[in-house]
């Protein structure tokens, strides 16, 4: 019996360890069956640090309220009825892992995209944010339309350079217009197809013409419906609810430190978090710990680490707004909640790619007083970097963060004289007289009407000065590329148009007596800036009305003839004895063409766009889409739109899937509008086009 036990045992271990064995294959085998009987979204893997690393709402009571001493709170994002995709974006789907073909054959995956189905592991919420909107604290804001759905584990064969500006190796997903959050104050929390598409198409084009943006994976839309006033002139209309899928490391602002904020002198408002300094200490460390990881190494000392954070948020801010200055590009809303705290593009609204160049350009219908304006942008992310600096007080002491923010502008003057030498094509030598060269330009382009994006593309075509041609030839070429240039310019009338004052000239009156006679009272109703603004239109008008078509064009003509010969006299002096003049030429050429874009998203492509989905042809949207991905080449075959309106949307009374009507203000009446090449100066109707 002692020799047969041992065996018998160890048959028994045998029989044990086997039928083990088979059981864990048996079981191996049907995860594998479910695991491919899962889509690839039912697939992605997610790890949602923010909820478990950040204090989150206890509460789950439904309806707007003060959410205190959290960062965010669970929310359930409300099913739209019939999902369905307009378009999605490949290049931001792959961050995910997600293959833009299987995503738009998955019958699901409208429904989960859109936040109306939610996927394992997602654990939808929203964040707890304040901001300065238009200078004044406003008190609580928060996600009232977008949803935290959760971080997505990055694919293992991610490219190493989207993961350098992403350390964590995880995405954040969100979906905008996904109803009803404790943040949505007298919103619905939903988004309508006009704004999602243009959130779409510009965080992808953002992203293609090399600046540092979130992204966009998708845009739905449905049958359910939101009632909203386009024109603000008390006839709302019907609209389909739509939403945009975005994505990024992180969507934490400035305005998330916001919360903590002590009542403004000014507005009597506070944070909802105000007193509870260790969560703001809590959510610092987080985001330092977790995307700023080489600050977070480098730096034992906790004061000199937050310092060397700020300096770093710094940078990237000055980095990004010379990057948004030379393509163009105004935001529109650079309220504190709008600004990433990891130096991103960040909530896409009343955005504008100026057409022609005006220093004074708002994109914004809303923004009256100008804050916003082109020029202004610079100036703005310097004053909202001051405020996260005082939201930091005292992880961050008010002397180290001044010292910081009196770098500033020296770090954006030095990122946008560098973006501007690559746009003209100087790449050998930096020279003083470069920073005037480039004021110049602009003011010429500024005094003739000249279109941004489409007068930069144009300069890499004037010829490279050769010393041994005579002065005839020089002439010749000087005259080639002063026509170049004038096809760019504003007409007569456009002019006139541009530089009407905006302002009624009886206020105007009013204003310029009341600045003089009461100014305590003038500073209550209306800024100096806005002023001078208006006075500037009326003395530019004057001048214009004394001048007919010819006399404009010979004006034009001198202005850009001028700076033509000092541009080539500089373009000559990159060049040393025994250089390759042809290598150094083909150089130029290149890395101008990479540098200034062939096309933008302007107003009138986004609206034609969005006029041919309101009509049910999501084809223009993909196309555009296409056509933005690359931005710098001709793309043979899609140079021009496929879908033109007649601005409105057609068949007003239209029936949906579902039977129910669409009451739509249409103008199928209206004549047809002619095919304009995207890369064109916009046509006439787009002045018409109005945003806020």
């Amino acid at each position: 019996m002692a020799l047969i036990a041992p065996r018998l045992t160890r048959i028994y271990i045998l029989y044990s360890g086997t039928t083990f064995r088979r059981s864990l294959l048996h079981s191996e085998m049907g995860d594998m069956d479910i695991s491919m009987s899962r889509s690839s979204i039912e697939r992605l893997q997610f790890d949602n640090v923010a909820l478990r690393k950040l204090p989150l709402d206890p509460s789950t009571e439904p309806g707007v309220r003060q959410v205190r001493s959290a960062c965010f709170s669970r929310v359930r994002p409300t099913p739209v009825k019939n999902p369905r995709f307009v378009a999605v974006s490949g290049p931001a789907l792959a961050l995910l892992g997600l293959d833009a073909e299987e995503v738009l054959k998955d019958p699901l995956g409208p429904e989960y995209l859109s936040g109306s189905k939610v996927m394992a592991g997602s654990e939808p919420a929203a964040h707890c944010y304040c901001g300065h909107q238009f200078g004044q604290f406003a008190g609580q804001l928060g996600d009232g339309a977008a949803c935290y759905l959760g971080e997505v584990k990055a694919p293992a064969d991610q490219n190493p350079e989207l993961l350098h500006e992403n350390p964590t190796r995880r995405w954040e997903i969100q979906v905008k217009g996904a109803g009803l959050t404790p943040y949505s104050r007298q919103a619905d929390g939903r988004k309508v197809l006009r704004s999602s598409i243009r959130e779409f198409l510009c965080s992808e084009a953002v992203f293609a013409l090399g600046v540092p943006t979130t992204r966009a994976g998708s845009v739905v839309t449905s049958d359910s419906r939101v009632l909203r006033d386009i024109l603000y002139d008390g006839n709302p209309r019907m609209e389909r609810c739509s939403i945009v899928l975005r994505i990024s490391p992180s969507f934490i602002r400035f305005g998330s430190f916001e919360i903590f904020k002590r009542a403004d002198e000014f507005t009597g408002r506070q944070g909802p978090s105000y007193g509870h300094d260790e969560i703001r200490t809590q959510m610092l460390d987080y985001v330092i710990e977790t995307f700023y990881p080489e600050i977070h190494q480098c730096h034992s000392d906790i004061m000199e680490r937050n310092i060397a954070f700020f300096r770093e948020v710094t940078v990237r801010t000055a980095r990004l707004v010379a990057q948004w200055q030379c393509v163009g590009f105004c935001h529109g809303v650079l309220n504190t909640d709008n600004m990433s705290i990891l130096g991103l593009t960040l909530d896409y609204g009343p955005f504008g790619f100026m057409d022609r160049f005006d220093p004074d350009f708002i994109c914004n219908a809303s923004d009256n007083s100008g804050r916003y304006s082109y020029q202004a942008q610079p100036t703005i992310c310097h004053w909202n970097l001051a405020r996260l600096a005082e939201a930091l007080d005292p992880d961050l002491p008010p002397e180290k963060a001044k010292q910081v923010l009196d770098e500033y502008l020296p770090l954006y003057n030095a990122f946008y004289l560098n973006n501007m030498r690559k746009k003209l094509g100087l790449l050998r030598k930096k020279e003083p007289e470069d920073e005037t060269l480039i004021t110049e330009l602009m003011q010429t382009m500024h005094n003739t009407g000249a279109d941004f994006t489409n007068t930069f593309r144009s300069l890499s075509q004037i010829s490279w000065p050769i010393q041994e041609v005579g002065e005839e030839d020089e002439c010749e070429a000087i005259k080639q590329a002063t026509e170049l240039l004038l096809q760019q310019c504003a007409s007569l009338e456009e002019l006139k148009a541009a530089n009407r004052p905006t302002m009624d000239p009886r206020e105007l009156s009013m204003l310029l007596s009341m600045a003089q006679s009461n100014p305590a009272l003038f500073q209550m109703v209306s800024n100096r800036s806005t002023l001078v603004r208006q006075l500037e239109k009326l003395s530019r008008l004057k001048e214009i009305m004394d001048t007919n078509e010819e006399q404009q064009r010979a004006k034009h003509a001198e202005d850009w003839t001028c700076w033509i010969k000092k541009y080539r006299q500089r373009l000559a002096r990159e060049c040393e004895p025994g250089v390759d003049i042809k290598a150094v030429q083909d150089e130029r050429v290149c890395v101008m063409n990479n540098t200034n874009p062939r096309v933008v998203l302007r107003n009138y492509i986004a609206q034609n766009a969005i006029e041919a989905a309101e009509n049910g042809d999501f084809s223009e949207v993909q196309r555009v889409l296409k056509v933005l991905e690359k931005p710098f080449s001709v793309q043979e075959g899609i140079e021009q739109p496929n879908w033109v309106g007649r601005g409105g949307v057609d068949n007003p009374g239209e029936r949906d899937e579902t039977g129910e009507e669409v009451n739509t203000s249409g103008s199928a009446g209206a004549e047809p509008r002619g095919l304009v090449p995207y890369d064109s100066k916009p046509p006439a109707w787009a002045n018409e086009i109005c945003v806020s």
